[in-house]
């Protein structure tokens, strides 16, 4: 039962790690300690606790093993309280990645979004120069790789969504050097034998960054949206952990890849506007829908896992409440108005 309010971060990070019956399923299934590269970004401290709480359900004792650089705030204590082991490491220093643990089970969640834009050459270094490190260190193990639904481009709002057999699209160098991630995953998949699930998501949401909490704080800032963008898709972040713990069931030479979202395609203007009424705020809009976007399409991932357990409502509930009483943001904006790729 979710409940009405979330009033603590204690409280969502509970929530957000919360494994759900497939997860512990899963949990059950895997053999041996699980890695998760890149754990202290937005979605790692969960998805590694989710793995933890998942295999203490299980009645499975393993260690789940966070690396990172941990270089700031006091994620590495946070995480070594919640069971996580952590280590500290320049994921880009070849040196330092071979010292890493062995480890049947590896989560890839290193990437460079935010800040791409005049920091080209390090962005095509973290996304698709670093997946070889990582494969070549864990070439014996079976590898859950984030990716991003930008790797398909804009396409039509009349339409489902992008589907994974559709013909990859970037615009802009961050979108294509997360292609330049995926084809390093499939080429060292091949080479090496090493079986990999590939998650496209878009986008992951919960009170304190995402889509809906960037509309929220400008509705209730009184800041303007721009509504070019027109449509998209969000789904709860303790889904799309569950969902990616799941998918070390499907990894596969060559890689396997699997869209991760809700099964919504919400309007910008209609989300503005709901917020609105939510906080009692007046709503400035601009700019006109366009006739494509970046959207996806889940159905696989619904059929293999089941509807998410929040939905819609339930989310913008929470975020409108949360945003209302000054809870902790991320800073991290999703830019999810740039139509060029920009980031």
């Amino acid at each position: 039962m979710n409940p009405e309010t979330i009033q603590t971060i204690g409280q969502l990070e509970d929530l957000l790690s919360e494994p759900t019956p497939g997860v512990i399923e899963t949990c059950g299934r895997l053999e041996g300690d699980v890695v998760v590269l890149g754990v202290a970004g937005k979605m790692g401290p969960t998805l590694a606790r989710m793995i933890k709480r998942g295999s203490e359900a299980a009645g499975v004792e393993r260690r789940v093993i966070g690396v990172s650089r941990f270089s700031s705030g006091d994620m590495e204590g946070r995480l070594q309280t919640c069971g996580i082991e952590t280590i500290r490491c320049d994921l880009l220093e070849e040196d330092q990645v071979a010292k890493l643990p062995d480890a049947p089970n590896v989560v890839y969640m290193p990437a460079m979004k935010f800040g791409a834009t005049g920091a080209e050459s390090l962005t095509w270094a973290m996304n698709a120069h670093l997946p070889s490190i990582a494969c070549r260190r864990y070439r014996d193990s079976r590898i859950v790789a984030f990716s991003t639904g930008n790797v398909y481009g804009l396409t039509s709002i009349d339409g489902g969504g992008s589907v994974e057999t559709d013909k990859p699209d970037p615009v802009g160098e961050y979108a294509m050097s997360c292609l330049g991630r995926e084809r390093m995953f499939e080429h060292f998949s091949r080479t090496l034998d090493i079986p990999v699930a590939i998650i496209r998501l878009n986008y992951a949401c919960e009170p304190r960054y995402g889509v809906l909490v960037d509309i929220a704080r400008k509705v209730w800032n009184g800041e303007s949206i721009d509504v070019s963008m027109g449509f998209f898709n969000i789904i709860w972040q303790g889904d799309a952990n569950a969902m990616t713990i799941q998918a070390f069931d499907q990894a596969s030479n060559p890689p396997w890849f699997i869209n991760i979202t809700g099964p919504e395609r919400l309007s910008i203007r209609d989300t503005a506007l709901a917020f609105g009424r939510l906080m009692e705020r007046d709503v400035k809009l601009s700019g006109e829908e366009n006739a494509t976007a970046l959207l996806s399409d889940s159905s696989q991932a619904l059929k293999l896992f089941g509807r998410p357990r929040v939905e819609v409502d339930t989310l913008m509930n929470w975020i409108g409440d949360w945003v209302r009483r000054g809870g902790e943001n991320l800073g991290k904006p999703t830019k999810f108005e740039s139509r060029d790729g920009k980031f």
